[in-house]
């Protein structure tokens, strides 16, 4: 259909009202997409209980995740690790060991590009890739993803749910990737906690701070009352109330 705009600009009622039905219409569809319950990023879930989920991303190096998991070991605590499937094959050993020790493995993709800047096709290529290396090394078939940079769009979530997997972001961020100091990753994360809530940390090599903060970090969710457990726990124990939408 073409429109003639400086004829519709002349009748400027016409030219108003087509431009509200428009803007009723997006509404519409934005609103038709959360009542139908389609694909969501998860950010946390909703309940009363104290009870919070630890998450580290890791895409490359291998310097602090050593510390890492002797610190969450010698604290007998599980958490989720979304891993890159490069990342698993080249320390194959290290990725075994989170297995090992009992922390949940998700994924965090094949290659760290935006998905909701891709094509669907692209981003099941991507996941697909990742599940095949991660499940070659640990055995395991991850059914929760982290997209890269936590970016996503209605398309992308469409496509991973597609693979049977969960989107899952987050609703407490550390920022530790941005080294601002120890205390302050753990005064970011202690101010910011509340029930449901999922935490992003990274064990890559570039946050240098985050081993040094973790011991001090758990000590503190602790101290509040918290506790800590994987993203699948609290999504199949502690989302009595329902999940939250990011």
């Amino acid at each position: 259909m073409i429109i003639n705009l400086r004829k519709l600009l002349q009748h400027r009622h016409l030219f108003y009202s087509i431009v509200g039905l428009l803007a009723i219409g997006a509404t519409y569809i934005q609103v038709a997409e959360v009542i139908s319950g389609g694909p969501m990023a998860i950010a946390g879930v909703r309940t009363e209980q104290k009870v919070v989920a630890l998450t580290f991303d890791h895409s490359w190096g291998n310097k602090f995740t050593p510390s890492i998991l002797d610190t969450l070991q010698q604290n007998n605590l599980k958490v989720t690790f979304f891993i890159m499937g490069p990342w698993a094959q080249k320390y194959p050993e290290v990725a075994q060991r989170m297995v090992k020790d009992g922390h949940e493995i998700a994924s965090h993709g094949y290659r760290h590009e935006n998905y909701g800047d891709m094509g669907a096709e692209w981003v099941k290529n991507d996941i697909q890739k990742a599940h095949a290396q991660i499940k070659e090394v640990t055995g395991v078939e991850p059914n929760l993803l982290r997209p890269p940079n936590g970016h996503y769009n209605q398309q992308s979530l469409k496509a991973t749910d597609e693979l049977g997997y969960k989107t899952i972001i987050w609703n407490v961020d550390s920022l530790d990737w941005k080294n601002p100091g120890r205390d302050v990753i753990v005064e970011r994360v202690t101010k910011r906690l509340k029930p449901g809530a999922i935490i992003l940390l990274h064990a890559s090599d570039t946050p240098v701070q985050t081993a040094e903060a973790l011991p001090i970090l758990i000590d503190k969710i602790k101290a509040e009352g918290y506790q800590i457990v994987t993203v699948g726990e609290l999504l199949t124990k502690y989302a009595d109330q329902g999940l939250l939408r990011h």
